[in-house]
């Protein structure tokens, strides 16, 4: 049977529940509240009460920070472990903090909306902070660290997840943390600075009692009626005190539904502040069609021996808890474990030489031919112990030689799974490549088509200014009796002149008129033709 007792730790209280798990049978053996001055005292008298000197301990991070990073999602494992440090190590430099002092964890997310991204859940602990917890604790055994918001899904059970709506979980705690679940996963925690320590510190300034502001807040009870505004009345006065951090965490609710893309369907509440009476009607009426209701541990019923608004009570102790014996989120423990910590206690605990030099060992009692009742001289104890050093040494050989060749035959298997994800990328390398060339055609193409039209817009260009300053000046040459029935440009600089005149001698002139001024080059004309009473020939050459 798996033990875990949870402890839920902020300023002035800690709440505990002590799990026990048998199979898919969970019990809540012990639950409470201790308010407290000294924390390490305070931890003392819980874990004497529920007998838990020798129980796991799991307890919450405090401060930790959430980031949320994007990854390509065809990464090997040691790729996007590379790829998130990376990431990590950026937003550290851009915001000044050395990466060495945290301690990380991280959950991967698929993304609806980008098949070839993965979102990462980055979080990070400042491990000073983590010290100070651990030394609350010394002596004990802890075997989990948990920040809250990751681990708050226990409560609703995994397969019980994978069956509801998409929702949020809002631990309204010293500070308020809002878990958003999508699909059955976790997808984003959301941090709001008002909480619980507002209103109980403002109680605990009129009671001057942090217990008695928590009763006040547990006893306080918001009146409401369908399609009238909040009403309170006098007797409800504390609820001065109450009212305004309600309101901001409803608020920053009601922004994050409307900003968000996934359709959420219900709003679960938890923590200190969910005790107070209808607040989940409170949240409804402000929330609209989005179900509201207070979180209840999935695996308790109500049997009426005990009210189940005092386990609700301790929800965060029962979420660690649960983390405690393996329910939840793979990978958000943040204990580091000591070398050694997971071996077989008969290894690590001290050899007693006597008792095995007392047993009934026959190749001993061979090689020193004596009754083993007897004890050992000098020398035989010597021998005994190079024994033993011998069986260890060759033990220890063994046993790290096998941890070797896993850790050989590991890195072999991650370089084959690196190399498979190399040839796959060089073969979309080479896709990319092919259509890369492709397209590099095309535009070729289209860039040769470009010049063509670009040479003859040019063309155009020139021979439309060209052709009137030949008219020009073949006005001024062309003999007084001689006419020009046609005159062509066919194509880019040719021109073609069919001149007629009734004197040859005229035509003649007129041809070598046009040479010697230049007006075309490369001239050529055709023998004349007598028609009636005029000679025509034609005239060829080049614009210059």
């Amino acid at each position: 049977m798996a033990k875990c007792l949870g402890l839920y730790v902020e300023d002035n209280v800690i709440k505990y529940a002590k799990i026990s798990k048998e199979r898919d049978d969970i019990k809540i053996e012990a639950y409470g509240m201790e308010f407290y001055e000294k924390l390490d005292k305070a931890i003392d008298k819980v874990i004497e009460e529920t007998y838990s000197q020798k129980t796991p301990i799991s307890i919450n991070l405090i401060g930790e920070n959430y980031n949320y990073f994007q990854v390509f999602s065809l990464l090997s494992k040691s790729d996007l472990q590379k790829a998130i440090r990376t990431e990590f190590e950026t937003y550290c430099e851009e915001n000044g903090y050395n990466p060495g002092v945290f301690e990380t964890r991280y959950a991967v997310v698929d993304q609806k909306d980008n098949k070839e991204k993965l979102k990462i859940i980055h979080i990070s602990e400042n491990k000073l902070e983590m010290s100070k917890t651990t030394q609350s604790l010394s002596g004990y055994k802890i075997s989990a660290l948990t920040p809250m918001p990751m681990c708050i899904a226990n409560l609703i059970g995994q397969e019980e997840l994978a069956q509801k709506e998409d929702c949020l979980i809002i631990n309204i705690e010293g500070t308020t943390k809002i878990t958003k679940i999508v699909d059955s996963k976790i997808q984003e925690v959301i941090s709001l600075d008002e909480g619980s320590s507002e209103f109980l510190a403002r109680l605990n300034l009129k009671e001057n009692s942090y217990s008695k502001a928590y009763e006040i807040c547990k006893n306080s009870t918001i009146y409401t009626s369908v399609g009238r505004d909040l009403q309170m009345q006098d007797s409800e006065e504390n609820l001065e005190d109450i009212m305004p951090t309600l309101y901001s965490i409803v608020s920053n609710t009601k922004k994050i539904l409307t900003d968000s893309v996934d359709k959420i369907q219900k709003v679960y509440l938890t923590g200190t502040g969910a005790m107070i009476n209808n607040v989940d009607i409170y949240f409804q009426e402000y929330l609209g069609d989005v179900s509201c209701e207070i979180l209840r541990p999935y695996f308790l019923q109500n049997t009426g021996e005990v009210n189940i608004k005092d386990f609700e009570e301790v929800n965060s102790a029962i979420s660690l808890g649960l983390m405690g014996v393996g329910e939840g989120v793979e990978g958000m423990n943040f204990k580091v474990k000591k070398i050694g910590e997971n071996l077989p206690s008969w290894l690590t605990s001290d050899i007693n030489l006597g008792a095995l030099a007392s047993a009934n060992l026959p190749s001993l009692e061979k090689a020193v031919k004596n009754d083993l009742a007897e004890p050992f001289d000098k020398t035989e104890t010597n021998l005994m112990r190079i024994a033993i050093g011998l069986f260890l040494a060759v033990f220890l050989f063994t046993c790290f030689s096998g941890i070797l060749s896993s850790q050989i035959q590991k890195t072999k298997d991650e370089t084959e799974a690196m190399k498979k994800d190399a040839e796959t990328q060089m073969a979309l390398v080479d896709i990319d490549n092919a259509k890369v060339q492709a397209r590099t055609n095309d535009y070729l193409g289209l860039i040769d088509k470009i010049e063509e039209q670009n040479e003859k817009i040019e063309d155009r260009n020139q021979s439309r200014n060209q052709i009137p300053n030949l008219m020009n000046q073949l006005m001024y040459i062309i003999p007084t009796n001689a006419r020009l029935s046609r005159i062509e440009n066919p194509t880019g600089k040719h021109v073609i002149i069919d001149a007629s005149s009734e004197k040859y001698e005229q035509l003649g002139y007129f041809k070598a008129k046009i040479i010697q001024d230049g007006i075309l080059t490369n001239v050529t004309s055709t023998g004349g033709v007598k028609e009636d009473d005029f000679v025509t020939i034609r005239i060829e050459g080049e614009l210059p």
